[in-house]
This record gives structure tokens, C-alpha cells and sequence, in this order.
């Protein structure tokens, strides 16, 4: 490998732009991830009323300190069940990520019940999905901190109720891979929810607040006409005595931590990947991505100025340089792991899709994962495009993406458009981790590009009809299609809708990639016990 030469210069009044405009969104970002922590610190004098701990001081409290912790999905929900920018709050009730649990590689998912109790919108039962299905595939304890009201009715929709089975058969899963579900019951967990605990192998259940049940005691009254007490239906105390649905009784949410932090002790899952090895950071700071990029994905970058920055020693060795050269295959090292990169420096032409397709049937068969840097508007359209086999070349790296078996991993780094998206292993494509950087945008097309395609289809009905194009007409069509596709375009719309599984600071990509890639090497390590139904309950 060679030491990449930038040709970028951090004193340029580019570089300062593009730093300027960046940090503005990733500044965006932060506010807004406040501004679901300062909603459920409205809660506390609850908490403190129940002598609980706060649903962010409990999972601070799991974690292991000092050590990393990569949250997912955080901007779930925003703009979808409020689409006010100015009042949405992201999250979707749920706090979640990947961390470590006494040295133990963990996937955590707290209820914020501070935030409408907890209660579940169609998001969160995305982002409880995706959660799950990382679990399965990284081979990751599933740590359920539960205080939730359930669905929140009053955005119930046929398809809450449907996708929401899909957590309840993601547990039985899980526990039957041999992947162990470990519950802490801090609060309730009431009707659908109920069965969560139900579907764990460990339940801690906390004394005097903890609650499971299928109805509280006002729809019992209402159902049947008995009169009980929540804690004789659903309480900790209750079900530890005389269900068994609970096994260890807490005396306290600290407490209920405290033995969840022991139970994922005595699973003897200790990290099985290899010892991390010592590796060089880049010559070139990670910092300086901030100002390589443009926020706007019509200016040109070059993808290798990225690369350079997130690989170690800014060392890269390209692949087929001057075939297909839009189209950049590198190998490098992130964090000691051998990696491929795919980038863009302009759309993907058949040569490029062509050497793709090579490059990653290369991969696959070293094993080496592959990261996908994505910056495209798609695959090449036109006369000369179309006769040199666009679809055909397009197709074979689509069918190789799609069948890689080494991990994948996606970032939305700029444009990612059409079935360009496709080729660069976007949303639908299985990738292990997928993430965007707060200035990508996604979507079939551009909003110009969609605009002017039907400007022209406009003006060719006039011309067959022999009449005059209205301009003022289309001039108003152009604006309102162009912020149609824009605004589903933004990363921040998208992310809200749970098309990725988070947004980045751009500075922190090499940390994000490094903590991805060994998670994934470690899973591959890892054997599993499992059985035929999971740890039942009888």
C-alpha cells in the first residue's frame, strides 16, 4: 500500500466552507438529540416521586464505564408523528445501541418513559425490529430495560398492531439462536407488552414499581367487573412468588442494574474476537473530513480524500485505478481490519459496475468486509451507456452485493440515488451496519433532476397537442416537485423514517467503522448454543 497524497489544503476558503456548512448540520443533529433528553428529564420529579433512577441514568448505569457505546437509530421518529422541525422530538421512546456489559459485547434498549410514558409508535417498532435483527446477526445479549405504556393509541394504525408481533417472534428468535434476552421490569409493561418478559430467558423484576400484565385494574373492571389492584395482576412482588415470571427481585432500579450486570457475568461470554492490534491512526485527521466534503452532493469530492482519513496510516492501495476510474475500489486497514472500500467520484458507468462486480467477488473471497462509501446519482444513462451494457453491468454488481458473505457497511457519505443506492449496498441490501452523515441525501432521483423529467414530459404533451407550454404553469410544477423529492431526500427526514440505522458526526466515522468491523469479527467468532424453541417458560 501507499500513503495517500491530499491534494486538499485545510487553510483553503473551500476547506473552511465546507467545515462550516458541516458542523452547522452535525450542530442540528446534537440539538436535536438534546432535545429528546431535556423532554424526558421533564419526567424526573416522577422518577424521584417512585425512587427511580432516570430511564438515561439506567443505562449509564448498565454500562460498563469508560468504554464505547455506538447508539443507533437516534433520529427515529422525527418529522413523522409530529412533522414540525421545530417540536419533533427523535428517538421514537426508546433509547438503544451497542455497549459493553461487564467486558460483554451488548445490544441495550431502554423504554424512555419519560418521553409519553414510553409508549410505542410505528417507529419504535421499527427501531425495536432493527434492533433485534442486529442482535441476531452480531450474535449480541438482547438487555431490555422496560418501562412502557404500551401502544400509544392515540397513533394506533392496523400497522403498529402487525409489525409489532415481529418484536414478540424476534425474541422466541433470539433465545432460540442462543442469544440469551436478559429483562430488567422497572416499571409497566402492560397488555402486547407484557409478553416481553414473557419472551425473555432472565427477568429482574423491581420491587414495588416493576409490572407485568395483560390489563391494568381499570380495564379489568371494565371487562369483567372485578375489582383489583395493579400489584395483585401484574406486580414484581407477585409475579416472583407465585407466577415464576420473575426469577431475581430487586430492591431497587440500581439494584435490578446490579443484577443484570451479574447475570450477563455468568453467561461466561467473554470477547472472543481477537486481541485488537496495534494500529497507525491516519496521517491525515479524521477531523478533516468536515471540510473535504461539501454539504452539497453537486459539487465534486474526491472519495479518496475520505478514505485517506479513516484508514490507517492513510495507506490505500486502488484497484484497476484507470478502468472505470468514477468508480474507486481501494484496500486498506481500519482499526488493524483489512477492508475493501467502494466510493464514487461521479456515476456508476458499466466499466465501473464491471470492476465493482470484481472487486467485491475478490473480497468476498478473502473475506474481507467491504465498506461502501456512497456518492452517486446513480447508474449512467444514455445512447453510449446503454449500448456499452449499463443494465447488464449494473445487474452483476447488484447480484454481487447482494450475495457478498463478508460484513457490509454502508455510509451515506453524499448522494446516493436510483438504483445507484442499490449498487452501493443501500437500505434494501442487507448490510450489517448503515449510516448516515447528516448532508447525504437519498431518494430515486434528485428533486431538479425530477423536476425537469416531467418539465419535459409537460412540454412534449403540448407540442403533440400543438399548443403553447404554459410557463408560468410549469415554473410552479418545477418548484413543487423540486421540494417534494428534496425534502424526502434529507437525511434527516429519511433517518427519521428508520432507513438507516443512524446519523453521524462525519468526524467520527473511522471510531464508528473501527467499533462496526470488530463487532462483526467478533460475532463471526462466536459460537452459539442453539435449541429448538428458546428458554420456555413453564
Amino acid at each position: 500500500m501507499s500513503e495517500f497524497q491530499t491534494k486538499v489544503s485545510p487553510d483553503s476558503e473551500t476547506f473552511a466552507r465546507n467545515r462550516k456548512d458541516m458542523l452547522a448540520l452535525v450542530e442540528r443533529m446534537r440539538a436535536l438529540e438534546a432535545r429528546a433528553a431535556a423532554k424526558s428529564e421533564e419526567r424526573r420529579p416522577v422518577f424521584d416521586k417512585r425512587g427511580q433512577l432516570s430511564p438515561r441514568e439506567r443505562v449509564s448505569a448498565l454500562l460498563d464505564p469508560g468504554l464505547p457505546f455506538l447508539e443507533l437509530y437516534n433520529m427515529a421518529s422525527y418529522l413523522v408523528d409530529d412533522p414540525d422541525p421545530d417540536t419533533s422530538i427523535p428517538g421514537a421512546s426508546i433509547i438503544l445501541g451497542i455497549g459493553y456489559v461487564e467486558g460483554v459485547r451488548a445490544m441495550v434498549f431502554a423504554d424512555d418513559a419519560g418521553i409519553n410514558a414510553g409508549a410505542m409508535t410505528q417507529k419504535s417498532v421499527d427501531k425495536a425490529l432493527g434492533a433485534i435483527a442486529i442482535a441476531e446477526r452480531q450474535k449480541l445479549p438482547f438487555i431490555h430495560l422496560v418501562e412502557s405504556a404500551g401502544a400509544d393509541l392515540m397513533r394506533y394504525t392496523v400497522e403498529l398492531w402487525a409489525h409489532g408481533g415481529g418484536m414478540f417472534a424476534g425474541l422466541a428468535r433470539l433465545s432460540a439462536a442462543g442469544i440469551p434476552v436478559i429483562t430488567v421490569l422497572h416499571g409497566a409493561s402492560t397488555a402486547g407488552g407484557a409478553y416481553q418478559p414473557g419472551l425473555s430467558d432472565y427477568v429482574i423484576g423491581v420491587r414495588g414499581n416493576g409490572m407485568a400484565m395483560l390489563a391494568g385494574a381499570a380495564l379489568v373492571q371494565a371487562a369483567t367487573g372485578e375489582a383489583a389492584q395493579d400489584a395483585d395482576l401484574g406486580g414484581a412482588e407477585m409475579h416472583a412468588a407465585t407466577t415464576g415470571l420473575v426469577e431475581y427481585l430487586a430492591a431497587n432500579d440500581a439494584h435490578g442494574i446490579e443484577i443484570a450486570r451479574e447475570v450477563v457475568s455468568g453467561l461466561g461470554w467473554k470477547a472472543c474476537g481477537p486481541a485488537l492490534p496495534v494500529c497507525a491512526e491516519p496521517l491525515l485527521p479524521p477531523d478533516q473530513i468536515a471540510g473535504v466534503v461539501p454539504v452539497d452532493y453537486r459539487t465534486p469530492c474526491d472519495m479518496r480524500e475520505v478514505a485517506a482519513r479513516i484508514a490507517d496510516g492513510s495507506d490505500l492501495r486502488e484497484f484497476k485505478p484507470d478502468f472505470g476510474p468514477a468508480t474507486l475500489c481501494l484496500q486498506a486497514r481500519i482499526m488493524g481490519q483489512p477492508v475493501g472500500l467502494i466510493g464514487n467520484n461521479g456515476p456508476l458507468d458499466p466499466d465501473g459496475a464491471a470492476k465493482a462486480t470484481h472487486f467485491l467477488q475478490a473480497m468476498d473471497q478473502a473475506g474481507t468486509p467491504v465498506v461502501f462509501l456512497n456518492n452517486t446519482t446513480g447508474y449512467m444513462v444514455g445512447t453510449a451507456s446503454e449500448r456499452a451494457g449499463m443494465i447488464k453491468h449494473g445487474a452483476k454488481m447488484i447480484q454481487a452485493v447482494t450475495n457478498l458473505r463478508v460484513p457490509k457497511i454502508t455510509l451515506y457519505t453524499g448522494a446516493s440515488f436510483g438504483a445507484g443506492n442499490y449498487g452501493m449496498c443501500g437500505y434494501a441490501f442487507g448490510a450489517d451496519f448503515l449510516f448516515t452523515w447528516p448532508n447525504a441525501m437519498t431518494g430515486v432521483m434528485g428533486g431538479a433532476q425530477a423536476a425537469l423529467t416531467m418539465e419535459q414530459v409537460a412540454r412534449r404533451t403540448a407540442e403533440r397537442k400543438g399548443v403553447e407550454a404554459d410557463e408560468a404553469r410549469l415554473a410552479a410544477q418545477r418548484a413543487k416537485i423540486t421540494a417534494h423529492f428534496d425534502r424526502q431526500s434529507d437525511a434527516f427526514y429519511t433517518s427519521g423514517r428508520v432507513l438507516d440505522m443512524g446519523m453521524i458526526d462525519p468526524r467520527d466515522t473511522r471510531a464508528v467503522l473501527g467499533f462496526c468491523l470488530h463487532t462483526c469479527q467478533e460475532a463471526r467468532a462466536r459460537q452459539l448454543n442453539p435449541n429448538s424453541f428458546g428458554v420456555a417458560r413453564i
